[in-house]
Parts: structure tokens; sequence; C-alpha cells
């Protein structure tokens, strides 16, 4: 389906969404799990922060769980979902008979960058020098398993290197303590996002990404995950939650003023400079899906990078991974993709 049509329909979608107001009605509690709190969630934040999940019903809190413990709060129904990676939720569904879920896209690319200490930086982006530069070094890859870990792999390996003898990984962080990592002489080279990247940039601690894998295209790695039997048993909710979602993506791919006041109450100790800078690095790399749909080509992406890092063998069914029923009913894209 053309992606005017599908706008004109997100646009009718979003007029004729319920409008009862948090205060009069019953609100649903039901929480999602982060891994870190990152910028690429911020539709996720602006569905809060803009009501558009009360309008629909629902109170949603988001929690943060490091160490892969946003996908296993899925796995033991202590969450109602998970914002993260299909290659994650693969891992977790592995020998599960109740599998998590992608119902709605959020971020549709790979969002990991690798940044070098000052006066760091390969010769050029080729496999040769890209390799000459890698070798030897300390990455602070993030946690093992994890999306960024696995990126990481994934272009060590892509430039002709062994991830476990020709680099040193260094694999029992997240995140949030890379700047701190790096300020501190414990690397070399970081991977990350932002707001990480414009702090530590800012702070003269890195400098400017070398490696942006926002440019391997549609990538599912922020999606939002349930449960099949959350599909099965309360699908109102399901589609309420996806609902409020797409008013948030198209929100902000549309509203930059109401992204940056969102920012800013996520992110309060951000200067603006680097609220400024995290917002054009997200524009200018398409970060957000503009419709919610989790296509083939982000799953199949995602996946052959896993495959190529070494840490997953065997074969992956997008339909048993992705379930598009809530997205398609609400923007007409049963056709999409």
């Amino acid at each position: 389906m053309n992606r005017k049509v599908i706008s004109l329909l997100m646009v009718l979608l979003l007029l004729s969404a319920p409008a009862a107001l948090a205060e009069t009605a019953d609100l649903q509690s039901i929480v999602v799990s982060e891994p870190v709190h990152l910028i690429g969630y911020l539709p996720l934040y602006v569905a809060i922060h803009e009501g558009y999940f009360a309008q629909e019903g629902l109170d949603v809190t988001v929690v943060q769980a490091t160490g892969g413990a946003h996908v296993t709060a899925v796995v033991s129904g202590d969450v109602f979902a998970a914002i993260g990676g299909v290659d994650s939720y693969n891992f977790a569904n592995q020998g599960n008979d109740d599998p998590i879920i992608a119902i709605v896209n959020c971020v549709n690319r790979a969002n990991v960058y690798l940044f070098a200490r000052k006066g760091l930086a390969p010769a050029s982006d080729s496999a040769e020098d890209m390799a000459d530069f890698l070798r030897g070094k300390v990455i602070i890859a993030g946690r093992y398993g994890g999306s960024p870990n696995v990126l990481t792999r994934w272009l060590v390996k892509s430039v002709g290197l062994d991830p476990d003898t020709d680099v040193t990984l260094s694999e029992n962080a997240d995140a949030a303590t890379v700047t701190a990592m790096l300020r501190y002489g414990q690397g070399d080279i970081g991977n990350g996002g932002e707001p990480q990247i414009s702090e530590g940039v800012t702070a003269g601690i890195f400098e400017e990404p070398f490696v942006a894998f926002p440019d391997l295209g549609d990538y599912a790695y922020s999606v939002i995950g349930v449960k099949r039997s959350t599909i099965e048993s309360d699908p109102e909710t399901c589609m309420a939650f996806v609902r409020a979602m797409l008013r948030a993506l198209q929100a902000v791919a549309e509203d930059r003023p109401l992204a940056e006041r969102v920012l800013e109450l996520e992110f309060p100790t951000l200067t603006d400079e680097g609220r400024q800078a995290a917002l054009d690095r997200a524009y200018a790399d398409e970060l957000w899906s503009p419709d919610g749909f989790i296509s083939q080509q982000a799953v199949d992406t995602c996946m052959q990078v896993l495959t190529i890092s070494g840490l997953f063998e065997g074969e992956w069914d997008y339909a048993q991974m992705v379930d598009m029923q809530f997205v398609e009913v609400l923007t007409g894209a049963d056709d999409a993709q």
C-alpha cells in the first residue's frame, strides 16, 4: 500500500480515537520493561506524556530492567510487554511454549553506533582499515547476547576478525555505563545510542561515531513484544496499546517541538545542545517506524546479523515472531510491505 495512503488512514485513525479523559476513566494499569532509558524509545514516552494511552483506558508505566531482565520479565508475567529486539525475543523463545510476539514497531533501525576515545579513529571505513583499527582494541560491547553486543560481534566478523581473539570485548556492562568506562580508560571503543553519544561527545570523552548501524536499513531493533497468550486472551488491550503507539509514532514524525518537549521531560539532565544533537541524529537516521509495521526485511536483517555474529544457529519464521493483526486493522495496511 502506498505510504501516502497509509498516512491518510492514520490521520483518520487519530480523528476516530477514543476521547475519554483519563481523570474520568478507570484506567487499566500495565507495565512495559525497557533494557535502558534511551531516546530511541521516545514514541513510547510520548504516548504516556501526551495521554494517548490514557485515552485508550491504559495507565502505562515503564520500568528499566537491565541485563536482559526486560525480556525475562515478560516471560515470567511480571510485565505486560517489553520494548526490545526480535533477536532478544528469539533467545527467550527457545523451548518456550508461550513465546514473545512482536505486535508493533517503534525503532526500525539498528540504533547502535560505535565511537572511539578522543583522538582515535580509523583511517577510512574500508574493511581493511576498519580491521586494522579494531585489531587489539578493547571494545565495550554491551551485555553478551544483547542487540548492541550482537551488532558489534557482527561487525568484527564482517571485516575478517575473530571477536574472541583479535579484539577484547568487554561484555559485563549495559549501555548506561559506556560513557563512564571510556572516561576512566576501561576501553578504547564503545557502542551505544543517544543520549550517551551526545553526553560523551560534548564532554570530550570520545569522538563522533565512526560506525552507524542504522545504515543497515530496516531492522526490528526495538519493537513491543507480548506473550502469545496475551494476544489470545486480551486482544482488546493489545489493540488499545497499538493504537496509542501509532498515534505517538505519527506525532514524533510530524511534530518536532512535541518530541523536544517530551525529550526534556524524560532526559532533564541533558543540555539543550545535547537534546538537539540527539534529535538531529534520530531524524537524519530515520530511526522511528513511520507506521508501526514490522516488515519481513526488518526481521530478516536482524536475524541474519544475529546468525553471522555466531550467537545463533538455525532458522526463523517471521510468522511465528511477528503478529501485525492490530497494526493492519488500524491502518488498513494488510497488503503493506
